[in-house]
């Protein structure tokens, strides 16, 4: 298994999952767009396991690359420099006046199969896109515990999957498999294993803004297993992306 996790992307998920990642003893190569010298903050707080350098670096350096960036960003990631390297694609689809997709509009293909497309000589995984960075950090729990959280994951690739299974045990988490990327759409959001059985109930008549900012900041709430199954197996597809 790994001991250096890539990551491109520094926001909430790719500081957050660096953070999960140097408390369970991994190191972390971070990378974002706008150069190295940007990152000096994030790289102090996280110690001595975190350093700093270009996209193309972190993928030169890293075999297991997490591309926290928006889903309308990923035609910028380097199909050369990732060519090869293990993707994990935690990106939703959410369409915008600036940005969509007709193809995941009318359903044809899953957002990352919209990203193993583009990175075709990588092997993608979907996960960490439906637990958000701050239940990350709380629902961690060592192997064997009866309140350990279980993550969804989707991917063509078995040697893929296999490899971020072992990676998120490390991380404190168990794995379903949910199958192929095609699949993947299961745990995206506008499905009930999306975000909120890790947050549990929010109150009532928020706004969608007030609803976005109450998830970010939530208690964590575990999931198990077999609830994550459960969900996924009852899932009806809908129409993908953020609908308000």
């Amino acid at each position: 298994m790994t001991t250096t996790l890539g990551i491109i992307g520094t926001g909430s998920v790719g500081a957050g999952v660096a953070r999960r990642a140097v408390d369970a003893g991994l190191d972390v190569v971070l990378g974002n767009s706008r150069g190295p010298e940007t990152l000096a903050d994030l790289v102090a707080s996280l110690g001595s396991r975190a350093r700093a350098a270009t996209p193309a670096e972190v993928a030169d350096v890293t075999e297991v690359v997490l591309a926290a960036v928006p889903l309308a960003a990923h035609e910028r990631l380097s199909r050369a420099e990732l060519a090869g390297k293990i993707v994990i694609d935690p990106m939703n689809y959410a369409p915008t006046a600036a940005w969509s997709s007709p193809e995941l509009d009318r359903d044809e293909l899953t957002s990352s199969e919209l990203v193993q497309r583009h990175l075709s000589g990588s092997r993608v995984v979907k996960a960490l896109h439906s637990i958000g960075p701050h239940q990350l950090l709380q629902l961690h729990r060592e192997r064997g515990a009866a309140d350990r959280t279980a993550i969804p994951i989707s991917g063509d690739d078995a040697a893929a999957k296999k490899e971020v299974t072992d990676l998120f045990d490390v991380l404190g988490f168990d794995v379903v498999d949910l199958g192929p990327l095609a699949e993947s759409w299961r745990s995206e959001p506008n499905t009930p294993l999306y975000a909120l059985p890790y947050v549990g109930e929010p109150p009532s008549g928020l706004t969608p803004v007030e609803f976005v900012a109450w998830a970010q900041a939530a208690d964590g709430v575990p999931v198990s297993a077999a609830q994550v199954e459960q969900l996924a197996a009852a899932t009806v597809r809908g129409p993908a992306g953020f609908r308000w």
